[in-house]
């Protein structure tokens, strides 16, 4: 499905799990009818405690309740927690699981990233924050930095239907109680869903990214935990520059996956020689996937701007026209940069070049073709399937195709 343009919504932006997980957890305490809730993570630490008690709270008022979370980010989850959820009447599946193999697991590829909450047809939250502890700053130095929107307008009938289709296609409902579509303005800001699966809408997200780019006349900046674009969006990246267009990224600079972070530094030279100015957040993991450019041009999301998330995972994002949105954004990722960032040289960035050139080369083009090399593989066909808890609780058969997604 191509969603258009959604005129006349209501916007706030959730900076971290602080001001992310109240606005949830009260909206799905006062749900009435109907919860919509897609997630790669959900932990059984304090926040996801906090979670089920909202959710098991709801079932009792007799909401209906769909919950899907990823095979693998979620693989951890403990059957005392979900048997309290499914016996409550929450209906809650898992995409893609895998049996284990010597304890790893090995449903790497095809992930359901996406986080949407939809409560009622009426207020959606849609951004990268995952259901875990470790999206609050008391949860120490390895507290993530992230981002994450609410909104309320007709674009909630957009991001219920996408959350809805999925249960869908993947035979896992029948059907969703009937709630009348929001209408009415609530608010002044146009705002577009953009999802990426891997049947009709491969590139949607990349494209959006990509328009931008093209047409930035004064200043794009994003920040991205996971950096390593495509072909396109870097030549991009370079042409805005060439431009005279102010162009920033901010990037881990204590990164919660090493290897991801050195990937990235691979192309610092690259982009620096083209004026393209880099930041690496330093302060704690940097979780976000966000960017601005001009004035009224903003996205949020769950997409990361990597192989996995560009060419292999399911993701949805937001890309907002809104100036106010716009203005608050930048000037919080400003203040990252200025006050937690530490700025890349070219001359910090050339050390040692010339004998990594041979080795960013190769790893550079390898990554960019291994999400074609992960298709070739039959072993990753997502789908949906019931926990199983315990015998008296039967899985559902419930497969869908990998052309479904």
């Amino acid at each position: 499905m191509t969603f258009d343009w959604q005129d006349g919504n209501k916007l706030q932006l959730l900076i971290n799990g602080e001001q992310f997980f109240p606005r949830v957890f009260d909206c799905i305490r006062s749900a009435k009818r109907e919860i919509l809730l897609e997630t790669f993570i959900v932990f059984a630490d304090k926040v996801g405690i906090e979670l089920k008690d909202a959710l098991l709270d709801a079932a009792s008022r007799g909401v209906r309740i769909e919950v899907t979370v990823d095979g693998y980010g979620t693989a951890n989850l403990d059957g005392d927690y979900i048997a309290d959820l499914v016996h409550a009447g929450v209906h809650i599946r898992m995409f893609d699981p895998k049996p284990r193999f010597l304890g790893m697991r090995t449903n790497l590829f095809r992930r359901l990233h996406r986080k949407i909450v939809v409560v009622d047809g009426e207020v959606a939250f849609i951004g990268g924050i995952n259901f875990s502890a470790d999206h609050l700053m008391d949860y120490g130095p390895k507290a993530k930095q992230d981002y994450a929107v609410e909104v309320r307008g007709p674009i909630v009938n957009d991001i219920r239907k996408t959350g809805r289709d999925i249960l869908r296609e993947c035979a896992a409902i029948d059907d969703l109680p009937v709630i009348k579509p929001v209408t009415e303005h609530q608010g002044e800001v146009r705002i577009k869903l953009v999802v990426r699966d891997n049947a009709r809408h491969r590139t949607d997200i990349e494209i959006q990214y990509i328009r931008a780019l093209r047409n930035a006349r004064d200043r794009v900046t994003l920040a991205h935990a996971y950096f390593l674009p495509s072909y396109r969006l870097l030549r991009e990246l370079r042409n805005a520059a060439r431009r005279g267009v102010e162009v920033t990224l901010i990037l881990q600079g204590e990164p919660d996956m090493r290897w991801a972070s050195m990937f990235s530094s691979l192309l610092y030279n690259y982009l620096l020689r083209h004026d393209v100015i880099i930041y690496e957040y330093c302060q704690r993991p940097l979780h976000g996937k966000v960017a601005v450019v001009d004035s009224d041009w903003a996205t949020v999301g769950s997409s990361n701007l990597d192989p996995l998330s560009l060419s292999l995972n399911l993701e949805a994002n937001l890309v907002i026209s809104d100036p106010a949105l716009n203005t608050q954004l930048r000037k919080h990722l400003n203040s990252l940069a200025t006050d937690h960032c530490d700025r890349i040289s070219l001359q910090l960035a050339a050390r040692g070049y010339w004998w990594r050139a041979p080795l960013i080369f190769i790893c550079f083009h390898f990554l960019r073709h291994f999400p074609d090399l992960v298709g070739m593989l039959p072993a990753h066909t997502p789908k949906l399937e019931l926990p199983a808890i315990d015998e008296n609780i039967e899985p559902d058969d419930l497969q869908c195709s990998q052309e479904k997604f």
